[in-house]
């Protein structure tokens, strides 16, 4: 009986040691990142990074050659139309320049009333679009036509005011530049002592290239003025994302050192042009203007913004971040986590936007899957959600 009780001892105390090593050796699970799988909205934006523009810019030129005097005044100083923002001495001229300065007088005014003529085409363009506008609305209004065709209605009438304030503004530059050419031949015909260089618009001074005295020719831009507070968006993206981005896309505009704001798409340029990227690779990249719907306190000309443009978007979906997808035999695939393991789950997307993807079919709301899926993960693999 005692070597009954001795023998069961010792194979207890040698089934112990084996449970003791097989839990020191036995793995522990491993800690992966997780995410719940929840409805939200999805958006396929194209992300890129520009700079915020002066709508209406002018650069006010030298019209002749002379010595520029000193210029007083600062970047962001108000000016008003007709302001001098400097004054140049003019240098003597002979009797060709003289007849130079005529002529170019005389095509001043010929473009004068070339703007002035498109202001008023322009006029028309915007009454007519405006009584179209009208006009669909009620038929919409009584069933006669889809909503689609008041969008369009809109669309063409807010162009069309678009198209008459710039050929407004052409107007007033066509109307600057006879007067620096009048000013410039009234220099030369009555001996003036100094030719003002005026303010084409009320605005402010965004930039001064020439804040010293020196000879400048004709045509050097002595100061830029324009209007801060009215502001568009450049960006310039690849001719292959431009494709996609049409008139009247929502902007989301972020990076400039405040909240998120809302712009429109105004326009995509119809030109590509070259450029080298930071790591050395030749693109076509594309202009893409936008307007803000509000322009956002603090921010002025030149100042560097990111970009994302809302090419499709869905507000009410199922979504799984795009983190936790992987490709396995040519289908997007998961790996959920159920009782502690790993389960592989095929899933159906639609929309993929660049945070998160739209889930078809294969996913239920709330499920917890694995973000960043590495190699070293496979199919009933022990883990742990990191807390």
């Amino acid at each position: 009986m005692n070597l009954s009780k001795r023998t069961l001892g010792y194979a207890a105390f040698a089934l112990a040691v084996v449970l003791l090593l097989a839990w020191w050796a036995w793995p522990e699970p491993r800690i992966v990142e997780t995410a719940r799988v929840n409805r939200g909205p999805v958006q396929v934006t194209i992300e890129e990074d520009g700079e915020t523009r002066a709508v209406d810019r002018y650069g006010v030129a030298a019209p002749v050659a002379g010595r520029l005097l000193r210029v007083m005044l600062r970047e962001g100083d108000a000016v008003k139309a007709g302001e001098a923002v400097a004054e140049i001495a003019p240098l003597p001229i002979s009797a060709a320049d003289r007849d130079m300065l005529e002529a170019k007088l005389d095509a001043a005014r010929a473009l004068k009333l070339e703007s002035e003529e498109r202001v008023r085409s322009a006029e028309a363009d915007a009454s007519q679009a405006g009584r179209e506008r009208v006009r669909v609305a009620d038929l919409v209004a009584k069933k006669f036509m889809s909503a689609q065709a008041l969008e369009q209605a809109e669309v063409a009438a807010q162009t069309k005011a678009a198209d008459l304030k710039a050929a407004r503004a052409r107007a007033v530059a066509a109307a600057a530049d006879v007067e620096a050419a009048r000013a410039a031949l009234t220099s030369v015909r009555e001996k003036a002592p100094t030719v003002r260089i005026v303010s084409p618009v009320n605005g402010r001074v965004l930039r001064i290239a020439e804040k010293s005295e020196r000879v400048l020719q004709p045509g050097t831009v002595v100061a830029t003025v324009g209007d801060p507070s009215a502001l568009e968006i450049v960006i310039d993206v690849l001719s292959n994302d431009a494709v996609r981005v049409r008139k009247g896309m929502r902007m989301l505009i972020t990076g400039w050192g405040g909240a998120e704001v809302e712009a429109v798409v105004r326009t995509v340029e119809p030109a590509a042009f070259r450029k080298i990227s930071a790591l050395g690779v030749e693109e076509q990249r594309v202009n893409v203007i936008g307007d803000f719907k509000t322009v956002p306190e603090g921010v002025g000309d030149a100042y560097r913004v990111d970009a994302r443009i809302v090419v499709d978007e869905k507000a009410d979906a199922l979504r799984v971040p795009v983190g936790a997808l992987f490709r396995r035999d040519g289908k997007w695939t998961v790996f959920l986590l159920a009782g502690g393991r790993l389960a592989a789950h095929g899933v159906d997307l639609g929309l993929r936007g660049s945070r998160n993807a739209e889930v078809l079919a294969g996913l239920a709301e709330n499920d917890e899957v694995v973000l960043y899926p590495g190699n070293e993960l496979s199919e009933g693999m022990r883990v742990v959600a990191r807390k």
